[in-house]
């Protein structure tokens, strides 16, 4: 994770009104290991992201920073058109994709 991302632990954290130590007793963690991944001196091992996405009932992306939607991106949330519409674009070969996202940039406009 970089630097950014450990201030998403921290921010959940806050946002929960919670402090180091009850994270790191729900954790079942010490509070200095608990410390060292919220500011990113230690690496977020992936068995203690999902206990921490699980507690802030948020998505591993948003805890990764690959996504800003706290619940991430699912099948559930997607209707039938757009299920259609990114299985046939992934079937497409690269070139073929890069046209596709033009067009569609075209027509945002």
């Amino acid at each position: 994770m970089h630097n950014y991302q450990y201030q998403r632990v921290r921010d959940l954290r806050e946002d929960a009104d919670l402090t180091q130590k009850q994270v790191a007793d729900k954790l079942f963690l010490h509070l200095t290991q608990y410390r060292r991944y919220e500011c990113g001196e230690s690496e977020l091992p992936m068995n203690i992201a999902i206990q921490i996405a699980t507690l802030y009932d948020v998505s591993l992306d948003y805890l990764s920073g690959l996504c800003n939607d706290k619940r991430g991106l699912n099948a559930a949330d997607l209707t039938d058109e757009e299920i259609r519409l990114l299985r046939g674009f992934r079937a497409l070969d690269p070139k073929s994709q890069g046209r596709i996202l033009e067009r569609l940039e075209m027509l945002q406009t």
